[in-house]
């Protein structure tokens, strides 16, 4: 279930620069009967990232074909689509020749149990922080030493962790994004500075305002999400996760959810 360069292996050139350095982006796809779930949202990121870090973008109608490939047969499939700089000399300069490499892997469909959905999620706060760097901030890079520190801070006690940056504001969780709701309107915090600019969570930012419910993107502070209505989580294979309880405290599911999953693509869970 792993394509390199579009050959069933699953070696990688040890000289690779996504290995040594990082120098990589990569996408997590929801794959439905072989259908990728908001393709296009996918596709404007991972494009989008590649001509910021100057890496060669391949074609998308041939990322499309593989990664429908991987999962054909399976009624869902979790795809991920790896991009690195490909092979080339020690040292941090780019090659003035090197070729993208593309690796795509498919897994089977995370089992989380219905009541994440239904019922909410517990978080926990992390002590690992997130340091600034507005040239790769919103990126799905291919360094995630920060949320895998912050994930190594606990184990079934609770279902995700938020992380701040280092002036404290809260910025996403380890691996989702983070919505609020006060005043039955919705706020998450602004990744201009660090963090990643989830598609679910673009998806929320964009939509919601059509069914009627603001969003404001703005720093957050841990004391609006103590005083906050309802909090929540997303990503694309979650979905929506409430949040049930945070840093001692017991939140409502908000009577906004309902609504926010008719937003195409926020049903997963």
């Amino acid at each position: 279930m792993i394509l390199v360069d579009g050959v069933a292996q699953s070696q990688v050139d040890a000289t690779d620069r996504g290995l040594h350095y990082g120098d990589g982006l990569f996408e997590t796809l929801a794959v439905f009967e072989g259908k990728i779930r908001c393709w296009e949202d996918h596709w404007k990121r991972l494009s989008e990232g590649c001509q910021q870090l100057g890496l060669h973008c391949p074609e998308q109608a041939l990322l499309e074909r593989e990664a429908s490939e991987l999962s054909e047969g399976a009624p869902r499939k979790v795809v991920k689509i790896l991009l690195t700089r490909g092979s080339g000399p020690r040292g941090y300069r780019i090659p003035e020749k090197g070729t993208t490499r593309r690796i795509l892997t498919a897994s089977d469909w995370p089992d989380y149990p219905p009541q994440h959905a239904q019922e909410g999620v517990r978080v926990r706060l992390c002590q690992t922080r997130l340091g600034h760097n507005p040239t790769l901030a919103g990126l799905k890079h291919c360094n995630r030493l920060e949320q895998v520190l912050a994930r190594q801070e606990w184990q079934d006690e609770a279902e995700e962790g938020l992380m701040l940056d280092m002036d404290g504001n809260v910025i996403e969780g380890t691996m989702s994004n983070v919505f609020l709701v006060s005043n039955d309107a919705l706020m998450t915090p602004d990744v201009s500075r660090c963090g990643v600019a989830g598609v679910t969570r673009q998806r929320i930012i964009d939509r919601s305002p059509e069914l009627g419910i603001p969003v404001e993107v703005t720093e957050i502070t841990l004391k609006q999400l103590h005083d906050a209505q309802a909090l929540f989580l997303c990503n694309t294979l979650i979905g929506l996760w409430p949040v049930r309880f945070f840093d001692g405290r017991n939140y409502p599911l908000s009577e906004l959810l309902p609504t926010l999953r008719t937003i195409d693509g926020l049903e997963l869970s």
